[in-house]
């Protein structure tokens, strides 16, 4: 915990912002929902995609990067939906709405929401591989969008701060300390309170509540994935945290997946590639 200490009316005030802060687009909320509610055709999802052209360019851009490519380029969402599947699609559509989202126009708050992106998107590439790299090829969507979603919560009080900034309510709450205890005492239960408001998954919602808790389920091997990718950008300083001494071989969550010396670099070798590969607007 920092010195400084969070006013319990600057608390209330960050958790009483609107629920529908400009975190998640419109159209990755619909996708999401007929994905869990397991009625969709390829068309339909085609059609929801590109109700936003903005949107659905920023998702063709991620589906010809090289983290995503095929053998050949994908011109249409439709292609995209028929190559990588209507999960793959909506982790698209919704990291390019996150990606969009990490932006203000409060310099100071861009600089936070910039290395939060960073971060959220390391965790989800390197989750996807690390649910692969353990044969867990099943749930690798799953893993990649799990990764992407985890830190939410810090998102969303990002842009709570950047409201009662630009309101004037707390103008001066701005500085590193305060910010850091803000994510250390707020992050998982605003980043959960949200996901339950948008009828997320169970699985998403669990992996939120519990990324940082001590005692943890070693039973649910896709928490186990997150909290461990999590660990590694930590370890290499990608985002806000930097722990260098961090062994990733002596954690617990190494020892639940069984993850080996070689597994281990050639995650953290991913999670640096990452760093360099623009999905930004």
């Amino acid at each position: 915990m920092t010195s400084t200490t969070i006013p319990e009316t600057v608390q209330r005030l960050l958790a009483s912002q609107p629920i529908d802060l400009p975190i998640f687009h419109p159209v990755a909320l619909k996708l999401q929902k007929m994905l869990s509610d397991y009625e969709f055709t390829v068309d339909e999802v085609s059609r929801v995609a590109n109700e936003d052209m903005s949107l659905a360019s920023q998702m063709l851009k991620i589906a010809n990067s090289p983290m995503y490519m095929g053998r050949s380029r994908v011109a249409t969402i439709k292609e995209a939906v028929v190559r990588l599947g209507a999960q793959q699609v909506i982790n698209l559509v919704i990291a390019a709405s996150q990606a969009s989202a990490h932006c203000s126009s409060n310099e100071a708050l861009d600089h936070y929401m910039k290395e939060l992106w960073i971060h959220s998107h390391a965790c989800a590439f390197g989750s996807r591989w690390l649910a692969q790299s353990c044969g867990m090829r099943g749930v690798a969507d799953e893993a990649y969008l799990a990764g992407l979603l985890h830190d939410v919560g810090k998102l969303y009080l990002l842009k709570s701060i950047e409201n009662l900034v630009a309101a004037g309510v707390i103008g001066s709450l701005v500085d590193d300390d305060q910010i850091q205890e803000i994510f250390e005492v707020m992050h998982v239960e605003q980043g959960h309170r949200m996901m339950q408001h948008w009828n997320f998954p169970l699985i998403y919602c669990d992996i939120i509540k519990n990324h940082h808790t001590e005692e943890w389920d070693t039973v649910n091997k896709l928490l186990a994935i997150v909290r461990f990718v999590n660990q590694a950008c930590h370890r290499i300083g990608l985002g806000l945290n930097h722990d260098p001494d961090l062994v990733l071989a002596d954690t617990q969550e190494a020892g639940v997946l069984d993850l080996n010396a070689d597994q281990i670099d050639e995650l953290e070798s991913i999670l640096e590639n990452s760093r360099d590969a623009d999905v930004t607007g």
